[in-house]
């Protein structure tokens, strides 16, 4: 059974920062891009971040460039997003996404972030 568990989402005040973490099971973590997508109230889903396995090449949406860093422990099965200098902007669900490049793709149940004061 494939799972994908966020956790570390959270109430921060501008100019802060949060880590999330995805921890996954039931699929070839190893062989999977990892991603991670936020979704902000009446938005799209748009993805933020990327890292490919076994490459470890990461991709970043502009809006995050330079703020966020995306991450994995291929030993512990977890993909992280590291965020920093946080904006009212960035409050969204954010949700961990994997692809296995076997047909299938898979996502998690999604954590809130709130950027306020």
């Amino acid at each position: 059974q494939v799972q994908l568990v966020e956790s570390g989402g959270g109430l921060v005040q501008p100019g802060g920062s949060l880590r999330l973490s995805c921890v996954t099971s039931g699929f070839t973590f190893r062989r999977s891009a990892m991603s991670w997508y936020r979704q902000a109230p009446g938005k799209e889903r748009e993805l933020v971040a990327t890292i490919s396995n076994p490459s470890g090449i990461t991709n970043y949406a502009n809006s995050v460039k330079g703020r966020f860093t995306i991450s994995r422990d291929s030993a512990m099965n977890t993909v992280y997003l590291q965020m920093n200098s946080l904006k009212p902007e960035d409050t969204a669900v954010y949700y961990c996404y994997a692809d296995p490049r076997n047909g299938h793709v898979y996502w998690g149940q999604g954590t809130q972030v709130t950027v306020s004061s």
